[in-house]
């Protein structure tokens, strides 16, 4: 029986993640193992050597198989309820194809406003919003304070948002937004 529970221990996950194609769900893929492996140590108990089953891990596979299959069919109508309703809330958050479009537009509102930005400030905003690195990692990585790296990346945040929210309300309007000033002319606005 040592054998046999060695087997079930070193390819469990697989077992699991194999019934969990056939069932659709983790949980049920877990019961259907454990069983599996219920009727998979008797047959040793009953006379039957390990030995003689010349193949033990596929044996092991067909009787999870089997099993997964049953279930599935004995679950079939609970499954065709549950899918049901997650197709109706799926069409109900459903994003329509002007919230893409939009969506799409303010990605690009941003990807624009983050290429103005100077390159470490772009840096610290891309490692903490894109990367989810947190401000230590920041500060180790571009070699600031702790109190320069949360400074940079709140103003890449809010160039980020100047540039964002001025766009999107003249795209909702139906006006087309006026085009980037040039370097040369916002250099003349700041002095």
């Amino acid at each position: 029986m040592d054998a046999r529970l060695n087997l079930y221990v070193a390819h469990r996950s697989a077992l699991v993640a194999y019934a969990e194609r056939v069932l659709g769900s983790r949980a049920w893929a877990e019961d259907v193992v454990q069983e599996a492996y219920l009727r998979f140590v008797p047959a040793s108990e009953a006379g039957q050597d390990f030995d003689v089953v010349l193949r033990p891990l596929g044996y092991l596979y067909r009787i999870v198989r089997n099993l997964a299959t049953d279930w599935a069919r004995h679950l079939a109508p609970e499954r065709c309820y549950e899918a049901e309703e997650i197709f109706d809330a799926a069409i109900a958050t459903s994003p329509t194809p002007e919230q893409v479009a939009l969506n799409r537009d303010e990605l690009r509102a941003v990807a624009s406003a983050l290429a103005e930005l100077p390159e470490r400030t772009r840096t610290a905003f891309e490692m903490s919003r894109l990367e989810h690195r947190t401000l230590r990692e920041i500060t180790t990585e571009l070699g600031v304070s702790l109190t320069v790296a949360h400074e940079l990346v709140h103003q890449a945040e809010s160039h980020c948002a100047s540039r964002v929210a001025p766009k999107l309300a003249l795209l909702n309007s139906g006006r087309r937004p006026p085009a980037p000033a040039s370097s040369a002319s916002r250099c003349a606005r700041l002095r």
